[in-house]
């Protein structure tokens, strides 16, 4: 099946359109349709080939996962009218992107090894090898960019630049919490770690709410935990469940997202391999097995109409 690389939908009330580098996102006053494309993103860049039913795989993975959360705290979804595709309440979100981290990798790694002991002004133990979990996961936030990276930033500088008042900070940390916890658990049930993950967070008619994706394979990183402990002792690369493996093949092209660096050829093998780690990725974090949903963008289109109509 081909991928489906961008959507270009009109529909009744709709007040606006953003175009992300993976999500084409339809505006409506108290609602948006969050359409999940084949499109992938490294390195800030959008890569030039689609990976078909990537967007299934987010949108399904994101859409359980706020199901299994939703005691927690309230969510923005209202319904999944198709399997790339969810419909949900529109809200206004705060400037800040929650990660959270239960191993000392990937970024927090690099700052470790730099020398660096504290990260967004939270302490980080001495001795520590990569991927160890730390004592207790660590919050580490970021600001959440229009254009170009985020950049870390400590919970102080979040309350004393007025990003986040102090009491609804405090609320949206013991959210960030509680909703990893549940993560761990259900991974730990599919033989899996959770390692770190991002959370993002809205409010709407004065209510915090989780917004966006929810453990993701493009937003959180996974281990196997088989093994986990003696890969560690031994100072070996732990098995993980993430979009890395994309990053990696990239770096091994030669391209890490530099200035004037041209995207590797992603020829139709690459694609396939690609396709197929994601639907793997799929059915571990699931715990069940990927159905292709094989239908066309003009069947996407219907099946979202026929949401907003029964919404009205």
């Amino acid at each position: 099946m081909a991928a489906i690389l961008k959507t270009d939908f009109s529909f009744p009330g709709q007040t606006g359109k953003f175009t992300g580098k993976v999500r084409d996102v339809y505006m409506f006053d108290d609602l948006i349709v969050m359409v999940a494309t084949d499109r992938i993103s490294a390195f800030d860049c959008v890569l030039p080939e689609g990976i078909p039913f990537k967007g299934q795989v987010l949108n399904q993975v994101a859409a359980s996962f706020l199901d299994a959360t939703s005691d927690i705290l309230p969510n923005w979804k209202i319904a999944t009218p198709d399997p790339s595709v969810t419909v949900g309440y529109r809200c206004e979100p705060y400037k800040v992107e929650m990660v959270i981290r239960g191993c000392l990798t990937g970024h927090a790694w690099r700052e470790y090894q730099s020398g660096k002991r504290e990260i967004c002004g939270v302490p980080m133990p001495e001795g520590m090898k990569e991927n160890e979990m730390f004592p207790e996961p660590i919050i580490t936030p970021t600001t959440k960019a229009d254009a170009g990276h985020d950049l870390d930033i400590s919970k102080e500088d979040i309350i004393a630049s007025g990003i986040v008042p102090a009491d609804e900070y405090e609320q949206i940390e013991a959210y960030t919490r509680a909703l990893f916890e549940r993560g761990r658990k259900i991974a730990a049930e599919r033989g899996l770690i959770l390692v770190d993950t991002k959370y993002e967070f809205g409010m709407r008619n004065g209510q915090i709410m989780l917004m966006d994706e929810v453990h993701t394979p493009d937003s959180s990183r996974y281990f196997y935990a088989e093994g986990y402990e003696d890969r560690l002792a031994r100072g070996e690369r732990q098995r993980q469940l993430s979009k890395e493996f994309v990053r990696e093949w990239l770096m091994s092209c030669g391209f890490n997202g530099g200035q004037g660096q041209k995207v590797p050829e992603m020829t139709p093998e690459i694609v396939s391999n690609i396709s197929a780690r994601y639907i793997e990725l799929y059915e571990h974090v699931m715990g069940e097995k990927f159905v292709k949903a094989e239908r066309s963008v003009e069947q996407m289109e219907a099946s979202i109409a026929a949401c907003l109509a029964s919404l009205k």
